[in-house]
């Protein structure tokens, strides 16, 4: 409960220099986030706190931890605090473009993602994250060129290869989507998002409706047929889209409410 109210406080706590142990406190919560042991920072950050430390180390140190535990809206707040200090940060620019986004303000984060890419040293996932603002906003070249330099940065990382496969799904270019969902796959093939999306690219692309996968619930094929309905759908494949739905209906084993007001929409069109 104290390491709590502590981590609620302010950013700045106490002013005036901190005793001797809170840099290593500082050093040892930073080096926690970034091997992913969260609770073992939040600990350190909160007797960092209670020792008096103060100051940019401190700040920067809660606003990583906010981010490393997906509470963007603070995590946003406190990386702003620090870049009118530090404008051209590519970290802050980078986390604080990501927190952004996370948070539904695509411009804010497309302002700080291209900022963050401006400078020498942007990592893959800023260039990545630049991709998704980009498909939000519709610029296709700007994402294209944002996965493009993402995955060169980072040949072995799956993530920039599903997001350009999808967002070539977004305008329509499924048979080019597909080989990036086969090398993301191939990457990690323990990704699910990965997994769908290759999935949806290939029922989108085959004449037939998904098959039953050996072990498959009726929930999990249902929810297939009915992602291979959209699929078709945006293809513009009447026919495959209302039986896509309509077979998810009968398999589901229940009213699938998904499929059902899909297949009504597509047929009142």
């Amino acid at each position: 409960m104290i390491a709590l109210q502590l981590l609620a406080a302010a950013v700045t706590v106490v002013p005036g220099p901190a005793p001797n142990n809170a840099h290593d406190l500082i050093a040892g919560a930073e080096h926690a986030i970034k091997v992913n042991r969260l609770e073992q920072a939040g600990v350190m950050a909160a007797r960092a706190l209670g020792s008096g430390a103060s100051g940019r180390d401190m700040d920067r140190l809660l606003a990583d931890l906010a981010f490393a535990k997906e509470r963007y809206a603070e995590a946003l707040a406190r990386y702003r605090v620090l870049l009118k200090s530090e404008p051209a940060n590519p970290d802050f620019l980078e986390h604080a473009g990501i927190a952004a986004m996370k948070t539904g303000q695509t411009d804010g984060a497309s302002r700080y993602l291209s900022a963050a890419t401006s400078s020498g040293g942007a990592t893959w996932r800023a260039w990545n994250a630049l991709g998704v603002a980009a498909d939000l906003k519709g610029d296709w070249d700007e994402a294209d060129n944002s996965y493009a330099r993402a995955m060169q940065l980072a040949p072995s990382e799956f993530e920039p290869l599903n997001n350009h496969g999808w967002s070539l799904v977004l305008r329509g270019k499924w048979r080019s989507a597909l080989p990036f969902f086969e090398q993301a796959v191939a990457l990690e093939p323990k990704s699910a998002r990965a997994r769908d999306n290759l999935d949806l690219a290939k029922a989108a692309l085959s004449s037939g409706l998904p098959g039953r996968r050996p072990g498959e619930t009726e929930t999990s094929w249902a929810a297939r047929l009915n992602d291979a309905g959209l699929a078709a759908a945006a293809l513009g494949d009447k026919v495959r889209a209302n039986a896509a739905f309509t077979q998810a209906l009968e398999v589901s084993g229940t009213w699938y409410a998904r499929a059902a007001n899909n297949l009504k929409a597509y047929a009142n069109r």
